[in-house]
């Protein structure tokens, strides 16, 4: 493979593969003769420091998948991949030469290089099977006869006469004599020996065909960073193209004279690759944005708001989906801002690339909300949420962008995250029913079953629903440089923990915000690494080399669990159980704690978090109990959501924690002076246990999941928890099922 890269490919119009992909030159200096002797460095695989360094080999060729050469060792009879070796380009270990050792003056020379010879001359195919050997002469002055001397064939087409054996292609006027009765191996083997019945494809007349394999089968046009270029590329173009014509189909803004003493917004184009769950490409995307940061509050805009649905929320609806069986649709908006009209007066300077030759002077007067401007997602979202409401969808009080619609004894919920849709329902025809009724609204495109929305590939069999983000992971791993990294079993360090002021500024601070915010959204599927991820943010603002270390062991661990995400089973959904832990004081720089907490619907984890405390804890039952409080908040939430979705859970939402001081806090009237200054927690807890909504239980250390979410852990304990929390790689199943 490596070859056919940097040869010219005729499927590319004799192009080389690497030189279209990277815009770069080939060089061809490392490349080595196959099958000269060679001796790579043995010291990084020795298993003895006074082991030998070295060995005599032999060059293969070079690893698919590693820099290097392939050698192979003639004692071992192994193959060693190494990037040191020494080469020894005149010596060939396998070589096949044919001499005469009595006396090699006089001898025929045979090739040493068989690849050579056969690309000079073919020999022909002899029609009859050959005639036993000639004994040889016995006397040292008769000349040669004609049955022994034998000439090269001048063409591959022609036929021999007789059925002489065939010879070397190189030609002899007479062959030695010797005075003894018996000749020499050597000789008998290369004058009088018939071929070896060897038949192989090139004899027969097959041909393999030639696979040449390229880094991409198409050339993706990259990223332009700015309209002028992104004018000269043809895919960009037209992507261009058909967005300035969209804006114009819908009325986005009208061309006026430019007021005076008024704020014009400027704006700008954005380049987007649009991928598939596959990772191929699907399309170019190219779109006018406005500046929202010429805009001034009181102006050109007032209130904002972003029709962003909770990942909780999209877990839950999924679990729920999947528990009755429901079938789950994905719908796209297109150009979903255009829809919302703006109330307030805005003038943004013509599209860059797009200025009207007749009226260059002019500016827009928005009519339709733009994407970038502050108010857009909230012009969107009311226009949304109005034609929801009148084809009969609820919005829910606990998360805005869930709507719920209810139909007799038919439910659909209808999930919004700015214009991405996904819409479930408890029959076909009532979901068939909501698509055509937005479809005559909103230009939608219906992309069928749920597979891969908001950048998380889902798949659904018959064992529930697999949400991962490989491909998200993978860039991730790219972006950073990492993708020859050696994997880690775990996400953060046991040992040691970050500190504020530790070592030297990192030199490009933009990486490590830009990586730590990917791997926050990471997190969507991978609650195994919330806890490092959250310790890495929290330097976000001045990230030393501890810090960036710490996110590398991240994504050297995700390069070893690429594959794992988060498995939704077919599980009932009446009990919610919750697990809650803390750290106490484990920040090194303020002291604070930091809490973490895990919930289960059924046997399906719906809900996590890893958070730092906002204020310092003055016992670890404080830290404790204020970890209790949270998840206790966060599952009233979830109770609430379920009795929107018509789930009501009718038993109390079990709560484990491994602090007994805040187990008796929670349900005991305890007053004294060291729990006044939690006493807001205290009595929220106690309310809704006093209701019968929340039990708090005392669980022992070894079975505290939530220990995952607030320190590092040893990679055996690690492993069993992460299993716990059914992260997993896709189709492993478990003890039971």
């Amino acid at each position: 493979t490596h070859i056919f890269n940097i040869l010219p490919s005729s499927s590319i119009n004799n192009e080389i593969p690497f030189t279209r992909l990277f815009a770069k030159s080939v060089t061809y200096d490392h490349l080595r003769i196959f099958g000269c002797l060679c001796y790579p460095n043995l010291l990084p695989t020795s298993a003895h420091k006074l082991a030998p360094r070295s060995a005599k080999c032999v060059f293969l060729g070079y690893p698919n998948n590693h820099r290097g050469y392939r050698c192979l060792d003639l004692h071992s009879k192994r193959i060693i991949l190494s990037r040191h070796v020494v080469f020894d380009e005149n010596m060939f270990p396998f070589q096949v030469s044919v001499s005469d050792t009595s006396s090699p003056s006089s001898a025929p020379i045979i090739s040493s290089y068989p690849l050579l010879q056969s690309l000079s001359t073919t020999p022909s195919i002899p029609l009859f099977p050959p005639p036993p050997p000639t004994p040889p002469s016995t006397t040292s002055t008769a000349p040669p006869t004609n049955s022994t001397t034998t000439t090269a064939p001048t063409s591959t087409s022609q036929i021999a006469p007789s059925p002489a054996p065939l010879q070397p292609s190189t030609t002899t006027s007479a062959l030695p004599t010797t005075t003894t009765q018996q000749s020499s191996p050597a000789e008998t083997s290369a004058a009088s020996l018939p071929p070896l019945g060897i038949q192989t494809r090139s004899r027969s007349g097959i041909i393999k065909k030639k696979q040449i394999f390229s880094l991409h089968t198409d050339t993706i046009s990259p990223l332009p960073h700015s309209h002028v270029k992104a004018k000269k590329d043809k895919n960009w173009d037209n992507a261009m193209n058909v967005e300035y014509d969209t804006l114009i189909e819908r009325g986005t803004w009208t061309l006026v004279p430019r007021p005076l003493h008024t704020n014009i917004v400027s704006s700008l184009w954005l380049f987007r690759h649009k991928f598939n769950a596959g990772g191929a490409l699907s399309r170019y995307k190219a779109r006018l944005v406005a500046n929202g940061k010429s805009q001034e509050v009181g102006i050109d805009c007032d209130e904002t708001f972003s029709p962003v649905v909770k990942p909780a929320t999209i877990r839950t609806v999924l679990h729920v989906a999947v528990s009755r069986q429901w079938p789950v649709r994905q719908l796209d908006v297109q150009n979903a801002f255009l829809y919302g009209d703006l109330d307030e007066t805005v003038y943004m300077h013509q599209p860059p690339g797009f200025v009207d030759p007749a009226r260059p002077n002019h500016v827009c007067l928005l009519k339709k909300s733009l994407y970038g401007l502050k108010q857009a997602p909230r012009a969107w979202y009311q226009r949304f949420a109005t034609f929801a409401t009148k084809i009969g969808f609820k919005q829910s009080k606990s998360d805005a962008s869930l709507f719920v619609l209810c139909r007799g004894q038919e439910l659909a919920y209808l999930l919004l995250y700015v214009d991405d849709i996904g819409l479930t329902a408890s029959s076909t025809p009532l979901l068939r029913s909501i698509i055509t009724s937005l479809n005559s609204e909103f230009s939608m495109t219906d992309l069928g079953e749920l597979h891969y929305f908001l950048g998380i590939a889902i798949h659904r069999d018959k064992h529930g629903m697999f949400l991962n983000q490989q491909n998200y992971a993978a860039d991730i791993i790219h972006r950073a440089g990492m993708t020859n990294c050696n994997p880690c079993s775990t996400p953060a360090d046991t040992s040691s923990k970050l500190a504020a002021s530790d070592g030297d500024p990192v030199a490009d601070p933009k990486l490590y915000r830009s990586l730590a915010g990917a791997l926050q959204y990471l997190t969507f599927t991978r609650p195994d690494i919330a806890y490092a991820v959250q310790q890495v943010c929290l330097h976000m603002h001045d990230p030393r080399e501890p810090h960036l270390n710490a996110l590398k062991r991240i994504i050297r661990y995700i390069k070893g669990t690429i594959t794992h995400g988060v498995q939704i089973r077919l599980t009932s959904i009446t009990k919610i159980t919750a697990y809650t832990d803390a750290d106490w004081a484990g920040c090194t720089t303020t002291r604070r704690s930091t809490s973490g907490y895990c919930v289960f619907l059924g046997d399906n984890i719906v809900s996590w978090s890893s958070k730092r405390q906002p204020t310092v804890s003055r016992s670890s039952a404080e830290a404790e109990y204020r970890g209790v409080a949270n998840v206790v908040a966060e599952t009233t939430w979830l109770r609430n959501l379920l009795l929107e979705l018509r789930c009501p859970i009718s038993t109390a939402t079990i709560v484990y924690c491994d602090n007994v001081s805040a187990v008796y806090l929670s349900t005991n009237p305890v007053q004294h002076q060291r729990t006044k200054h939690v006493e807001i927690d205290i009595h929220f807890v106690r309310e809704r246990v006093a209701l019968g909504d929340v039990r708090v239980l005392h669980v022992p250390s070894a079975h505290q999941y939530a220990d995952i979410f607030t320190k590092g852990l040893p990679s055996s304990l690690f492993t069993s928890f992460r299993s716990s929390l059914n992260v997993r790689p896709r189709y492993v199943t478990t003890a039971g099922e």
